[in-house]
C-alpha cells in the first residue's frame, strides 16, 4: 500500500473514531445544551414580563372580577405563561418539569417558577415550554451536526489526499528517476527542488550513494574488460600451440585425445571471455544502433540457422509471423544473438518429439515476439535467478557458458525491450519480448 494511501486512511480512521465518540456523546451534549438554552430563554422571558408589569402594573393581567390569576398559551400549546396571587409566605425561584392540563390535554413542560411582590401582594409567575418542542429542536440540531460531520469527513479526506499527494510528489520524482535509470546514476537530472528538508536529504543521500556505486560499477567493468582482453592473448597462444601439436605424426592416440579435449576447453573459455566482453560493452553502451531491423525476417533467419540442430533432436519448430514490423535505431547482430540464445536454449531443453513455436504479433498496440516450448520447464526459484550470470550451470561437455540468458537480458535492456517469462516444471517455458512503442 502506498504511503499516500496509508496517510489518508490513518487520517480518515482517526476522524471516524473521533466522530463515533462524538456521536455517542452527542445526545447527552445536545440535551445539556438544549436545556441550558431553554432555561436561558425562560429567564429572559421572565425578565421581559417583570419589566412589562413594572410599566403597566398587574391590571391588564389580573382583573378584580377574575379568580385571581392569568394564563395564556400559544395556539400550538408549545409555550404558556401564567400569573396568579399566592400566600405571602411562599418563595419561588426554580425550574423543573411539570405536567399541565390544557384543553383536556396533558402536556409536559419545562417550567420556570418565580415569585415576586407587587403592591404588597405576592404573585407567582410561571413560564413554560413544552418538552416536545425542546425535543424537536434537539433532533434538528442533531441532524444538522451529523450532516456537518459527514461533509467534514468527506472534505477533509479529499483535502488530505490532495495535500499528501502534493507533499509526496518529491518522493515520486525520486522513485521515478531510480526506476528509469539503467545504470547506478541519476544521469543529468537536476537536484530535487522541494521545501521538505527530509526529501532534500533523501535525494542528496541517494545521489551520493549512487555516485559511489557508479564508481565501483565502472571499476568492475574496467576490470572485466581488462581481464577479458588479457585472457584473449594467452588463450590464442595456447590454442595455436595445441593445434600445431595435433599436426605432428608421432602422437599416440591418448595424447591426441588429451590435446583435443584441451582445445575444447579453450574454445569454451574463449566463448566465455567474448560473452563477458559483450556484456561489459552493452552496459557501457559501446554498441551503435544504426540499423532498421525487420523483426519477422530476423526470426526466420534465427529459425533457419537452428533448423539442423532441431532436426537432429527430433524437435518441431513452428514459425508464425505474418505481419511486418520494423525496429528502428537498433543493432541487428545483437538482436539476432538475443533471439538466438532463447531459441537455442529451447531446442536444447526440449526432448525428442517436442515442439517449439515462435510467434510475432501485435498485442495491445505493441509488437510482441513469443518463444514457447514443450520442454523441461523451470521452477519458481529458477525463474527468479534466470537472468543472473552463472546462475544456470552449463551442460557438461556442451558449449554453454552459463551467461547466455544474461546476455539476452542485457541486449533487451539496451534496446528497451521488455522481457517476460512463464514456466512450470514439466510444462515447458514461454519467453515474451515486448518491443517499445517507438518502433514501427
Amino acid at each position: 500500500m502506498k504511503l499516500q494511501t496509508k496517510l489518508a486512511l490513518f487520517n480518515l480512521l482517526s476522524k471516524l473514531v473521533f466522530s463515533a465518540l462524538f456521536i455517542g456523546f452527542l445526545p447527552l451534549i445536545i440535551e445539556r445544551i438544549n436545556i441550558r438554552q431553554t432555561d436561558n430563554e425562560l429567564i429572559s422571558k421572565r425578565e421581559e414580563v417583570i419589566m412589562l408589569i413594572s410599566e403597566v402594573g398587574t391590571g391588564p393581567f389580573i382583573m378584580s372580577d377574575t379568580a385571581g390569576g392569568f394564563g395564556s398559551y400559544n395556539i400550538l400549546k408549545e409555550e404558556y405563561i401564567s400569573l396568579e396571587r399566592i400566600d405571602s409566605g411562599e418563595e419561588w425561584n426554580f425550574i423543573d418539569v411539570t405536567k399541565r392540563i390544557i384543553d383536556e390535554e396533558t402536556i409536559d413542560y419545562r417550567v420556570l417558577h418565580y415569585s415576586l411582590r407587587i403592591d404588597g401582594e405576592m404573585y407567582l409567575l410561571e413560564i413554560g415550554k413544552s418538552l416536545a418542542s425542546i425535543t424537536y429542536s434537539a433532533r434538528n440540531i442533531r441532524r444538522i451536526i451529523l450532516i456537518f460531520l459527514v461533509v467534514f469527513i468527506a472534505v477533509t479526506l479529499i483535502s488530505d489526499l490532495s495535500y499528501t499527494s502534493r507533499i509526496l510528489r518529491p518522493l515520486r520524482i525520486i522513485t521515478g528517476r531510480l526506476g528509469e535509470t539503467s545504470s547506478p546514476s541519476f544521469d543529468t537530472a537536476e537536484p530535487l527542488i522541494t521545501t521538505t528538508e527530509d526529501f532534500v536529504q533523501l535525494d542528496r543521500t541517494l545521489r551520493e550513494m549512487m555516485k559511489k556505486i557508479g564508481e565501483l560499477f565502472l571499476k568492475e567493468k574496467e576490470i572485466t574488460v581488462n581481464i577479458s582482453h588479457e585472457l584473449m592473448t594467452p588463450v590464442s597462444v595456447l590454442r595455436s600451440k595445441l593445434e600445431n601439436l595435433l599436426l605432428r605424426e608421432d602422437l599416440d592416440p591418448a595424447t591426441e585425445t588429451g590435446i583435443e579435449e584441451s582445445l575444447n576447453t579453450l574454445h569454451r573459455l574463449k566463448a566465455l571471455v567474448n560473452s563477458m566482453l559483450m556484456i561489459a560493452r552493452l552496459e557501457s553502451r559501446q554498441y551503435v544502433k544504426e540499423d532498421n531491423v525487420e523483426i519477422c525476417d530476423l526470426i526466420r533467419e534465427v529459425a533457419g540457422e537452428l533448423a539442423p540442430l532441431a532436426e537432429d533432436g527430433d524437435v518441431t519448430v513452428t514459425l508464425v509471423c505474418d505481419c511486418s514490423h520494423t525496429l528502428n535505431n537498433a543493432n541487428r547482430s545483437l538482436l539476432f544473438s538475443m533471439l538466438y540464445n532463447v531459441v537455442n536454449n529451447a531446442v536444447q531443453h526440449t526432448p525428442g518429439g517436442g515442439k517449439i513455436e515462435i510467434t510475432g504479433k501485435l498485442n495491445a498496440g505493441r509488437f510482441e515476439v513469443s518463444v514457447s516450448d514443450t520442454g523441461e520447464g523451470m521452477s519458481a526459484e529458477q525463474l527468479d535467478r534466470l537472468f543472473t550470470r552463472f546462475s544456470n550451470r552449463p551442460n557438461p561437455g556442451g558449449n554453454s557458458t552459463g551467461i547466455g540468458l544474461a546476455i539476452t537480458k542485457s541486449i533487451a535492456d539496451f534496446h528497451k525491450i521488455a522481457v517476460k517469462v512463464q514456466s512450470e516444471p514439466g510444462k515447458g517455458t514461454q519467453f515474451f519480448f515486448v518491443f517499445p512503442l517507438n518502433s514501427l
